[in-house]
């Protein structure tokens, strides 16, 4: 079993209700959830004039290899109704595998570490909820490095209305 960390985030529909059937079909999916971070509210980034995201990541564990993780959460998120019409935009999930172990992938489909994680600060919050601690398998700098040098953008925990 491989230890894996993901990032989920939406921004239109319930998002609420769309992270939560998220992480419901990850189990599902072969995919065993162990801890879920507080979720963040955050400014969108590389594409403004849309809906501000609610982000949360995710810690767990899976036998999948990386292709059949990456086949496995995209299936879920069209599941979930995730139209891919306009690139960085509007979408109701959106899941990222951050980290997958200490392993390091580089392909057309798959890049693992998430290759933006560094630069994005609501991947980074939750990130450090969970654990920060953990280290970058390419830079080893730890999530708490990572965040404190991250861009300033505008990201605060999230309180249901």
């Amino acid at each position: 079993m491989k230890r894996v960390y993901l990032s989920l985030g939406s921004n239109i529909g319930d998002r609420e209700r769309n992270l939560r059937e998220a992480i419901e079909r990850l189990g599902g999916a072969g995919i065993a959830v162990l801890r879920v971070s507080p979720v963040y509210e955050t400014e969108p980034v590389d594409f403004a004039g849309q809906p501000w995201f609610l982000n949360l990541a995710v810690e767990a564990e899976t036998a999948l290899f990386p292709m059949q993780l990456l086949a496995r959460t995209s299936r879920i998120e069209r599941e979930l109704g995730r139209v891919r019409s306009t690139p960085k935009g509007p979408r109701t999930l959106d899941i990222d595998i951050l980290l997958y172990g200490d392993t390091v992938v580089h392909t057309p489909r798959l890049g693992i570490p998430h290759p933006r994680m560094a630069q994005r600060r609501f991947v980074l919050a939750p990130l450090a909820d969970l654990d920060p601690r953990l280290r970058h398998p390419v830079t080893h700098q730890t999530i708490a490095e990572l965040l404190a040098a991250a861009p300033p953008d505008r990201v605060r925990r999230w309180q249901p209305p």
